[in-house]
């Protein structure tokens, strides 16, 4: 592997006290003795959602908007919050290292505390963001296959994948705070009563898609380095991992970007030209 100990991180403008004093060794230590707890985690997740669904089939949906607008706020601040704090990192190393020690040097975990720190709040984040399916169980909401096999998956690969400091992992904590911003920022203003552009919708979906192809596209180059004997810090079974789960979210989100805006785009197009249309619709939706 190429040396980096030399390497150039970014100038932050201010250092909080829990950044500076993170130790990332430590961190390693618990996720290499308790990640496998996260199956555990996801057992008790999924009988929840499909216990929960059975439950509430003859009961009356919650009404907990109070409770969603925070759950939304919160999880918008953190992303944002977690998008500031590694984009520089992201950016500093591929102006001043290249896409080599991008995707192949762990250094946004070795040498960097403030990125650090936030890598490992991303990977503890994957669990309490599993809390997002509590509310579509009690609000009586489709759930679909997407929503539920993302968020167990991403779990558990996250908190595999810090056992080993995957290097790559770089590329993927930046572009999930980033989306996630967006994202948790319009169900928080969707939650609180505010009405964003549809447009805002497709914008985030294509976001996500965009997210899951450069994901292969990462995954499969490292794969190719590997195979030529060039050093890069991921296995050789986890790259291939990310690489059939970033392919499986790539179908999963294409498929749902066509039902929900091709398709119905479609439809609306081919509907019978009645005045009362598209108010039926909306009170079927």
């Amino acid at each position: 592997m190429k040396e980096y100990n030399q390497v150039t991180l970014p100038n932050y403008s201010y250092v909080f006290n829990f950044e500076s004093d993170f130790i990332h060794q430590k961190t390693r230590t618990w996720m290499q003795d308790n990640w496998t707890l996260g199956f555990y985690y996801v057992g008790a997740y999924m009988v929840f959602i499909f216990g929960g669904q059975y439950l509430m089939q003859k009961r009356p949906r919650f009404e907990i908007r109070g409770t969603l607008c925070l759950w939304n706020t919160l999880l918008a601040t953190f992303s944002i919050m977690g998008a500031c704090r590694t984009v520089p990192e992201f950016i500093c190393t591929l102006t001043h290292h290249g896409l080599y020690h991008s995707v192949c040097v762990p250094s946004f975990i070795e040498q960097d505390r403030v990125s650090g720190f936030w890598t490992w709040m991303f990977v503890l984040s994957k669990l309490p963001e599993l809390g997002d399916t509590i509310f579509i169980v009690l609000r009586k909401q489709p759930l679909i296959f997407l929503h539920w096999y993302h968020h167990i998956t991403v779990l558990l690969y996250s908190w595999f994948s810090y056992t080993e400091y995957t290097s790559s992992a770089r590329w993927f904590i930046v572009m999930n705070y980033c989306v996630h911003s967006i994202m948790y920022s319009y169900y928080g203003l969707k939650a609180w009563g505010f009405s964003p552009p549809r447009q805002v919708a497709l914008v985030i979906t294509s976001l996500q898609l965009l997210q899951m192809v450069i994901g292969c596209g990462i995954n499969m180059w490292a794969h190719q380095l590997l195979q030529q004997g060039v050093e890069c810090h991921v296995t050789p079974f986890n790259v291939k991992l990310s690489i059939a789960m970033y392919f499986s979210y790539f179908v999963l989100f294409a498929r749902f970007f066509y039902k929900a805006y091709i398709a119905k785009q479609s439809n609306r197009k081919s509907a019978p030209t009645n005045p009362d249309y598209p108010l039926m619709k909306s009170k079927v939706q």
